[in-house]
């Protein structure tokens, strides 16, 4: 039996923390979590999917503001375990954990290729061919450590951000069980950090898009829906769209089909096909109606 600590947050650890709960041979000691936030306008405490999913098979939840205090990686020495395993966090751990146990993190990218905070988004915005989840030993850098092993995946061209997120926590969920019971016959192979590149956070203000390249705006679509979702300079929300070409040169913004389920844009190089948009302070709709609505016509500017 392996006793296992678990640190992570959102749903991609939830489902994570939840393989290894299933799993006879593994027996999760402790989860190390996020603070409960509030959510919604009302701003009602919520608790992350990880805590509860722990709460319900009686595992007990850590969720230190601070992970590095010290108070806090005292009470965490104390608890035996074989390895820790780390999935989204959100917290960097300090070496005395580090040095507890082997720490392995799932990172959702194939390393060092986007080392920190949005792999996912980061493979759909440069339309990547191929992905992956990546398994790595822990150590004081961000997605530094030593690689043990790699399980790749193909992107097709119209994957959705939410579908590539679900295909690559089952590809976590069943590296995770291989990497921690075939640990001692793996080979840990260092990162070539002159490969690296690296992903930011992303904000609402990232999902602006201002019509030069309709390839990068359709990767921003896949990327960023349904948050931050894309939107035009004058606010106008598109909701639902697709690639209608990649090569035309023309004026940005210039409405160049009508039809009744949708509206063909021009960008300054191809054009995408916008079917469902969100004008400012408005309720989602169908793209010809709003067209229609304000008097526009084929020629007409959009923005």
């Amino acid at each position: 039996m392996l006793d296992v600590i678990f640190m992570g947050t959102p749903d991609y650890a939830q489902k994570i923390l939840d393989t290894l709960i299933q799993d006879k041979d593994i027996n999760v000691v402790a989860v190390y979590t996020q603070p409960d936030k509030p959510v919604g306008r009302k701003k009602i405490m919520t608790p992350p999917t990880v805590k509860v999913l722990a709460e319900q098979n009686s595992i007990d939840v850590y969720q230190p503001n601070r992970l590095r205090d010290e108070d806090v990686v005292d009470e965490l020495l104390k608890i035996k375990c074989d390895y820790i395993v780390v999935a989204a966090y959100g917290q960097i751990l300090p070496k005395k954990i580090l040095d507890h146990a082997p720490c392995i993190n799932l990172h959702a990218s194939i390393l060092p290729q986007y080392r920190g905070a949005s792999p996912i988004q980061q493979t759909l915005l440069n339309g990547d061919k191929q992905t992956g989840v990546t398994a790595m030993l822990m150590e004081e850098g961000l997605d530094t450590g030593d690689i043990l092993k790699i399980q790749k995946m193909d992107v097709p061209d119209d994957m959705m951000v939410e579908e590539l997120f679900e295909s690559l926590t089952t590809i976590a969920q069943e590296l995770t069980i291989d990497v921690l019971k075939n640990f001692s016959t793996l080979t840990p192979i260092k990162q070539d950090d002159s490969l690296a590149t690296h992903c930011k956070k992303i904000t609402k203000k990232d999902g602006e898009i201002d019509l030069k390249d309709a390839k990068e705006i359709y990767n921003k679509y896949r990327a960023f829906t349904p948050w931050p979702g894309i939107y035009l300079p004058n606010g106008i929300k598109l909701k639902k769209i697709s690639l209608e070409e990649t090569s035309s040169k023309n004026s940005a913004g210039k409405i160049l089909v009508l039809e009744k389920d949708s509206v063909v844009i021009s960008c300054e190089i191809g054009s995408i096909r916008v079917y469902l948009l969100q004008p400012q302070s408005k309720k989602e709709m169908n793209a010809f109606s709003y067209v229609n609505g304000k008097r526009l016509s084929v020629a007409d500017s959009i923005l």
